[in-house]
């Protein structure tokens, strides 16, 4: 599985980082993208080190629609083929200020949902193109069903994991593969304020499950696995008695 050509979008979340320090570890190649490009030139920087044969970057702001078509072109220029492409860029929304503010809650929409699927799908167009190669998307269990908590959040990733799912159903037995990745409470400095529990997992572990899906070409992916079972359970509760309940 070595020298692959490894493709990773919101590169400075500490999920990314962690996935790309195994892919690194492997002797990959790997293109980073972000906004932060201080932040992206430090964790390149520390890549080479853990043996990646090469890394290079680029900025990108996702919620620029106008310039996800050149980042993209570019990376796969750079690289010269993509073997596998990582979405992990994300926000985690105020959801009191996105009731009370219909501005926030359409830009925070616009990253976690609209960007991701933008980017899916021009991603997806490109390796339809090469012929092979594996798309993986951040989505999360908060799309499985709409909570008070965080609403905005899940119906983002709602869409986002819907999408993919029409997505891989498109290109099967086109060669290219698509994985749905869907955390549960991840200990990140996104959820610092949260006050953690035994349901929590660390950016490593969640990383690990990540590459193992990609390298399996895994379809959907609850990470860690228990979260399959919890969500399950709590799609089947009646509409009726959701809504009483606190989650």
């Amino acid at each position: 599985m070595s020298e692959q050509h490894i493709l990773v979008v919101g590169a400075t979340s500490a999920i990314a980082e962690a996935a790309l320090r195994l892919w690194a570890a492997r002797g990959c190649t790997l293109y980073l993208l972000a906004r932060d490009e201080a932040r992206v030139d430090a964790i390149a920087a520390d890549l080479r080190v853990r043996g990646a044969s090469a890394v290079h970057s680029g900025p990108l702001d996702v919620t620029d629609f106008a310039a996800h078509e050149h980042a993209i072109g570019l990376a796969w220029t750079t690289l010269g083929r993509v073997d596998a492409a990582l979405v992990a860029h994300g926000t985690l929304p105020d959801q009191a200020r996105c009731e009370a503010d219909g501005n926030y809650a359409l830009h925070e929409f616009a990253v976690n949902g609209t960007a991701t699927i933008a980017l899916a799908g021009l991603i997806v167009r490109k390796l339809e193109e090469q012929g092979h190669g594996t798309l993986a998307v951040i989505s999360s269990v908060a799309g499985d069903r709409g909570r008070a908590s965080n609403y905005l959040y899940g119906s983002a990733k709602a869409a986002v994991s819907t999408y993919l799912s029409g997505l891989r159903q498109r290109l099967h037995g086109r060669g290219v593969g698509v994985v749905t990745i869907k955390p549960g409470f991840v200990d990140t400095p996104m959820t610092a304020a949260f006050t953690k529990g035994p349901l929590w997992a660390s950016p490593e572990h969640v990383a690990r499950g990540i590459v193992r899906a990609i390298d399996r070409r895994r379809a959907v992916v609850y990470l860690p696995w228990f979260w399959r079972g919890i969500m399950a359970v709590i799609r089947c509760v009646p509409e009726s008695v959701f809504q009483r309940i606190k989650l």
